[in-house]
């Protein structure tokens, strides 16, 4: 969604506003396709199918479209759609093991990512005491500083 497309009624409506309101239009769909899907009942077919269309439909006249939310959250709207699609055909205990292989694999990366700046941080430490001893003396900007390390130590 663009800037032109909101009217000057919006005017007061920011951009944080836009993306939290996009958000949540986005997750209420993925809900209603997971919780409606199969559904018998006419209300939560219907439900489903508001969903549906709203998800396959490429038209960004409505502020809120899908291609519209897809644009304000910086998502490729192929990519979201194949997604949402996707989940909903697995059935709820497939999703949930697929969505906490998803959260397994981020947690993974960011562990990975953190003991490696860990790793980084601790080879440039000193091994030994004679090793720690050594640069404090050495980094000492004069004698006395240097006295004063050593009497600590």
């Amino acid at each position: 969604m663009t800037q032109q497309t909101i009217t000057a009624n919006d005017a007061d409506f920011s951009g944080e506003s836009q993306r939290e309101l996009a958000e949540g239009v986005l997750k209420q769909a993925a809900r209603d396709l997971r919780r409606f899907y199969g559904a018998t009942s006419k209300v939560e077919r219907e439900l489903y199918l508001d969903a549906y269309r709203w998800l396959t439909v490429d038209e960004c006249s409505w502020p809120f479209s899908f291609q519209n939310v897809c644009q304000l959250l910086n998502f490729t709207s192929e990519k979201v759609r194949q997604e949402l699609i996707g989940d909903v055909s697995l059935g709820a205990f497939t999703y949930r093991a697929r969505r906490c292989q998803r959260v397994a694999s981020r947690l993974r990366a960011s562990l990975g990512r953190l003991f490696l700046s860990e790793r980084d941080e601790s080879a440039s430490m000193p091994t030994d005491y004679a090793e720690a001893r050594n640069m404090v003396f050495h980094n000492a900007t004069s004698v006395g500083e240097s006295c004063l390390y050593e009497n600590v130590n």
